[in-house]
């Protein structure tokens, strides 16, 4: 051979070299990014299981540029699936698949399932353990299967079937998959952590905040929900007390913060209070100065914003009296009219000037009004200002006013125009048609 010939093929051998290693380097890029998706999915503010298991099999089907994907999850024991989610299926399939149930486990399902480690399978009909797809299952060819495994305990599979280019899956398909298997393995672990964390810290959060009293002829409501960040304990809180005097001190207030701390500091605040409204007959705003003296003469107490009220039957419907402390003015469902809020000054938030003038709103309402009191979460949205949270707040009031205020709590809370970043609370109030 020729030196010129030597040379075309030491050329034509480099050539291919860096074409594999510009494939493994696409390949390569293909994972990092498949896994920042699939962790910014975990760090964002939706880590719920069901979110990342979702997540996990998009990004599956992503980088390999599958037609369908499944993740299969296993029972305990490990001898059975709990849950098999599917992805790319049409409207059909996926209401064929759903009349399916879950599988059981048979044929070369039942081996993919107890062989944690890769299967390519280029042809499910040829395979020698295949026992046939069930009617309505959709038609797949080529499959790849991969264990999801974490800390020693199998948690399931990960299947991914039918690449879009009709190609079998190959060695590098097989390489990213089980990189991200190894990834899901620890995503999911995070997000069962996460959610034990927020189901304790959510069940800490409503030991704190008290039942609600028989307050016959009142009907009353209240409820609360975290945050839907990682840390769910807040400061939010609300309280309704029968006073000696015959009325009613109605009071909802946020904590700036999270963390133990806003919760332990919440329920400081709430008892003082508590202590201040039996023991003063004073207007709302004279108990909110007195709480607030009191607050700052403590150390390193947080920043609050509260609505203190009292109600007490008058000759023509009710009386309402209210101050607030930086805090959003209650919602007022009147029957016949529009929602509106209470027209009172915001005043300053608790821990800002103790000796600054808190003034009170009178306000006198019939019978069959519905007061809603609601902490900043419920209306807060980055992208948009606080009045164009409270006017969707008054439009969605609306449409439930006629419920229940068990029902209406709930509807404000499911469909808030709120970012849901931050603690909810709601207390709603529907006064008797006539005092």
């Amino acid at each position: 051979m020729t030196r010129q010939g030597d040379l075309m093929q030491r050329d034509a051998g480099i050539g291919a070299q860096l074409g594999w290693i510009a494939e493994e380097l696409k390949a390569l890029a293909r994972v990092q990014e498949g896994l920042h998706k699939l962790y910014t999915s975990v760090l964002g503010r939706d880590v719920s299981l069901d979110a990342v298991l979702r997540e996990v099999a998009v990004t599956a089907m992503d980088l390999v540029s599958a037609r369908y994907g499944a993740l299969g999850v296993l029972s305990a024991d490990g001898e059975h699936l709990t849950e098999f989610i599917t992805f790319g299926l049409t409207e059909e399939e996926e209401v064929a698949a759903a009349s399916l149930g879950v599988p059981r486990g048979r044929g070369l399902l039942a081996h993919l399932m107890a062989d944690p480690r890769p299967v390519r399978v280029d042809s499910i009909s040829e395979h020698p353990m295949a026992a046939g797809l069930p009617r309505g299952h959709p038609l797949v060819h080529a499959v790849l299967a991969v264990g999801i495994r974490s800390r020693g305990n199998r948690y399931g599979n990960l299947f991914v079937a039918d690449r879009r280019d009709g190609q079998p899956f190959d060695e590098h398909d097989e390489t990213m998959i089980v990189a991200l298997a190894d990834a899901a393995a620890l995503a999911i672990d995070d997000a069962r952590l996460l959610g034990r964390v927020r189901n304790e810290a959510e069940e800490f959060q409503r030991l704190l905040l008290p039942r609600l009293p028989d307050l016959r002829p009142i009907e009353a409501a209240a409820l609360y929900r975290p945050a839907a960040a990682p840390r769910p304990i807040g400061g939010d809180w609300y309280d309704v007390l029968r006073l000696p005097d015959d009325t009613y001190a109605v009071v909802i207030g946020d904590i700036a913060g999270h963390g133990v701390r806003a919760a332990a500091a919440m329920a400081q605040t709430r008892s003082m209070l508590r202590a201040l409204l039996y023991d003063l007959r004073k207007p709302p705003g004279a108990v909110l100065t007195q709480l607030d003296r009191r607050l700052q003469a403590m150390a390193d107490t947080p920043l609050t914003t509260a609505c203190l009220a009292r109600l007490r039957p008058a000759r023509l419907g009710w009386r309402l009296r209210c101050s607030l402390a930086g805090h959003p003015a209650p919602l007022l469902l009147v029957p016949g009219q529009q929602a509106r809020y209470l027209d009172a000054q915001p005043g300053l938030p608790l821990g800002v000037d103790s000796g600054a003038a808190r003034p009170d709103c009178d306000q006198q309402l019939p019978g069959g009004t519905t007061l809603v009191f609601f902490t900043d979460g419920l209306v807060e949205q980055r992208e948009h200002s606080i009045d164009e949270g409270l006017a969707a707040l008054a439009r969605l009031a609306m449409k439930h006013a006629d419920q229940p205020p068990e029902r209406l709590c709930r509807a404000l809370a499911d469909d808030h125009p709120g970012d849901g970043l931050d603690d909810i609370a709601i207390l709603a109030l529907r006064l008797p048609p006539s005092a």
